[in-house]
């Protein structure tokens, strides 16, 4: 079975998590680093959180530290009352937990990888993309090296919410509005999966229960810390679940049939009231002169086969985990 070569740029995170015990359970997956940066926390904690899955869920993978603030903006205030205090539920889960990272900045360690290996390296983002506006800023020649970006990110308008930072923007692209402006209109592949669908892929109380159940330990630890996690999708949203955002963007790197696409350019706005907000312009749609012209098209999700997503996520976690133990 060939595998695909993957750089997971991440900041966890509850649904961090739940995407990285899917890469690592994933047999067509090869992940050659982790690089993380701020978003769901500071970056000091969204690296250790990185070792520390790694470890837990048996990965071996490197994990590079990113940046930790915008490339203009401030730095965002954490919300905990999302992912909790500690990034992962605010179970105890990290208490006593040391380790460190590699020794190379993230967005040097992400050139060099596309160097090593052209035209085989897909990039997974799915936090603010200030690693990746950072990596094209070192080396503007991996635009035409990389295989594909495929980001989580985004709303462009046909899913149930078009922002959960504000009623426009998501919260990946509002981190750092700059960067994703820079990534999103860079000559390079790029599959933008955003809360269009990622909305969509709910995760019930019962399927999380049934993981438990059926992915071993690992399936149990991340019913756990997604217990607050659930809470806020219950009390804001009203369903008993929560929103596999990252979840949904890993999937799509290796089953790109259970989503339907739109073509066309795509901004991101970096100031003002609709700060955050992502535009697309769809092929074949024709406008008065603007910020979009000529720059180049990119591939947008604008539909999702939840109950695909959901029996890709509990079958590829339900095999590999179960009966496994936990590695630290």
């Amino acid at each position: 079975m060939s595998k695909m070569k993957i750089i997971f740029d991440t900041d966890p995170g509850i649904d961090d998590a739940m995407a990285l015990a899917y890469l690592g359970a994933q047999p067509r997956a090869e992940l050659l680093a982790l690089t993380t940066v701020f978003g769901n926390g500071g970056v000091d904690i969204t690296t250790r959180n990185a070792l520390y899955l790694t470890q837990r869920f048996g990965i071996d993978v490197p994990v590079y530290r990113g940046a930790h603030t915008p490339l203009v903006l401030p730095a965002p205030t954490p919300a905990p009352h999302v992912h909790g205090y500690d990034g992962l539920g605010d179970i105890g889960a990290l208490d006593g937990f040391v380790a460190e990272p590699q020794a190379t900045f993230a967005p040097q360690c992400i050139v060099e990888l596309i160097r090593e290996y052209p035209g085989e390296v897909t990039l997974l983002a799915v936090g603010p993309l200030t690693n990746l506006a950072l990596a094209l800023e070192l080396d503007p020649e991996i635009t035409g090296l990389v295989k594909e970006v495929v980001i989580m990110g985004g709303a462009f308008g046909w899913g149930p919410r078009r922002g959960n930072v504000s009623p426009v923007a998501e919260a990946n692209v509002i981190n750092d509005p700059h960067a994703a402006d820079k990534v999103l209109t860079a000559n390079w592949p790029i599959r933008a999966v955003g809360l269009d669908v990622t909305t969509q892929s709910i995760l019930s109380t019962a399927a999380a229960r049934e993981l438990g159940r059926t992915a071993g330990e690992t399936g149990q630890f991340l019913f756990d810390i997604s217990r607050g996690y659930e809470k806020l999708y219950t009390q804001r949203d009203g369903f008993a679940g929560c929103a596999m955002h990252d979840v949904a963007a890993a999937i799509a790197v290796f089953e790109p049939h259970l989503f339907g696409y739109a073509r066309g350019t795509i901004r991101a706005v970096t100031d003002g009231i609709a700060i955050g907000q992502t535009i697309l312009k769809e092929e074949g749609r024709s406008f008065p002169p603007g910020p979009w012209d000529d720059l180049p098209v990119q591939t947008v999700c604008r539909e999702v086969d939840v109950e695909g997503v959901l029996s890709a996520y509990h079958s590829v976690l339900s095999t590999h985990y179960g009966g496994l133990k936990t590695a630290v």
